[in-house]
């Protein structure tokens, strides 16, 4: 049932549907690994990475109600329920427990660098569907990417 009645045909509502949900899904995700892992990381760097790994919960944040507001926007509902989030995310399980900063450090490349490679293919999947959903995923993807290069520049 659509509330919202959506500018887009049902074909490209759908193609930008699911791709909005997946960028949800993984958003959601990184802001809550980056703050697991922010509250046990350990080790000489811990308060630089503990701060940077707070920037990256809140772009994600930020960004995930973008997404979630848009979304709403074109009449479709966004889900971001605990199940949903488990079952979707591109992201892989960290670790329990303490975290060495550097191991802390890698996780973060690998999860900021998963979702980038997703938003990225949403990127190319919305360009002809809806230019305004692919231009919010392009800032997402140009944020996310500076975090993952400021990420990779920690363990050199």
């Amino acid at each position: 049932m659509y509330v919202v009645k959506s500018p887009l045909s049902d074909a490209d509502l759908k193609t930008v549907s699911q791709a909005l949900q997946g960028a949800l899904v993984d958003l959601v995700d990184l802001a809550l690994v980056a703050k697991q892992v922010h509250w046990n990381v350990v080790g000489p760097r811990f308060r630089s990475v503990h701060l940077q790994l707070d920037e990256v919960v809140d772009v994600a944040r930020a960004h995930s109600d973008t997404v979630a507001e848009r979304a709403s926007a074109l009449g479709v509902s966004p889900d971001g329920r605990a199940a949903t989030v488990a079952a979707g995310s591109g992201i892989g399980a960290v670790q329990a427990g303490w975290v060495k900063d550097t191991d802390a450090v890698g996780s973060l490349v690998t999860a900021l660098g998963a979702v980038i490679t997703r938003m990225r293919e949403r990127v190319s999947a919305t360009g002809d569907a809806d230019p305004v959903t692919q231009d919010i995923f392009i800032g997402i993807t140009a944020d996310l990417e500076k975090h993952h290069w400021m990420f990779q520049a920690e363990n050199v």
